[in-house]
């Protein structure tokens, strides 16, 4: 919380949870836990503890297989510490990696080739939909063409010599 002569400015703790997340995030070979009970508190893997204007924060991570594990935590640890301290103006005091497990990329490839399979799938509905609207549209016009030139038919009048 900061003071100045206008008023106070309060960051709620969500919102340094996200920015941590975030920062996570961005560091290349990483993934963010969410159990089902980091779903249901929000905290998307990341745990927060704030003493005295200092932060201490717990990222629970998996790393894909075959990078550096402490490489890795410490370009996490230096990202979400420099992340968040430049969007809140608060220090960080600590920054806690744990590592929950690994991720190997076929499982993650065959992941987002399934949500690209369903995304085409849902796209290539759609255009169906769409074609099929289309169509029945072109029918009803052509239908009520028909109808008006049966019509302009009954109209002529022949005149006999």
């Amino acid at each position: 919380m900061e003071n100045n002569n206008l008023g106070q400015v309060k960051i709620s703790n969500e919102v340094i949870v996200t920015i941590a997340g975030l920062a996570a995030l961005e560091v290349e070979n990483v993934e963010t836990i969410t159990t089902i009970t980091d779903k249901l508190l929000k905290n998307n893997g990341v745990k927060i503890q704030i003493d005295e204007e200092q932060i201490i924060l717990d990222i629970y991570v998996n790393i894909e297989f075959g990078e550096s594990i402490p490489d890795t935590a410490f370009k996490i640890q230096e990202n979400v510490k420099n992340t968040v301290e430049t969007m809140t103006g608060l220090e960080v005091s600590t920054v806690n990696v744990h590592v929950q497990g690994i991720t190997f990329y076929k499982e993650k490839a065959e992941k987002e080739e399934a949500k690209a399979h369903k995304r085409e799938e849902a796209k290539l509905a759609k255009a169906a939909k769409k074609e099929e609207a289309r169509l029945a549209k072109e029918a009803k016009k052509a239908s009520k063409s028909e109808e008006n030139d049966e019509n302009d038919e009954d109209d002529e009048i022949t005149i006999a010599e």
